[in-house]
């Protein structure tokens, strides 16, 4: 007669939260938001750093990347935003975000003074869109 297998302990609906995975996507979220400020503000006006500036628009890409990664990561049942009324916030944040940044464009059009709109031109439509993209992250989420 075969040995019975030991069973491992049922896990609890609430997993615990993980401070790596919360702190990385923080993280990656604020350093992705400050890079495209300090391009816009600072290196767009003189120059410098010069290596910073010859990667031209792709720094948008960088932050706008990390920015997208921080919110996917925090969509993690082990993050705070990642269950309960956190994922439908995450969702709805995100979906609306994507929604006001597009409207924003349209309705300012090609003539605005406002910073980061202006200098991406046509790509707030992707940058629009990606907000939109992580709202669907969350919402695979959503129980």
């Amino acid at each position: 007669m075969p040995k019975p297998r030991s069973v491992a302990p049922h896990r609890t609906e609430r997993s615990q939260t993980s401070l790596v995975r919360t702190a990385l996507a923080a993280v990656l979220a604020v350093a992705g938001i400050a890079w495209v400020v300090f391009y816009d503000v600072a290196v767009v006006d003189d120059g410098t750093p010069k290596q910073v500036a010859d990667l031209g628009s792709w720094n948008f890409l960088l932050g706008f990347g990390a920015l997208f990664l921080g919110l996917a990561l925090a969509a993690h049942r082990s993050t705070p935003l990642g269950r309960g009324r956190g994922v439908v916030v995450g969702m709805l944040a995100c979906f609306l975000l994507g929604l006001l940044w597009i409207v924003v464009y349209y309705v300012t059009g090609q003539t605005t003074a406002i910073p980061i709109i202006s200098a991406l031109g046509n790509y707030n439509l992707l940058v629009g869109i990606g907000f939109m993209s992580v709202g669907f992250v969350y919402a695979t989420k959503w129980e």
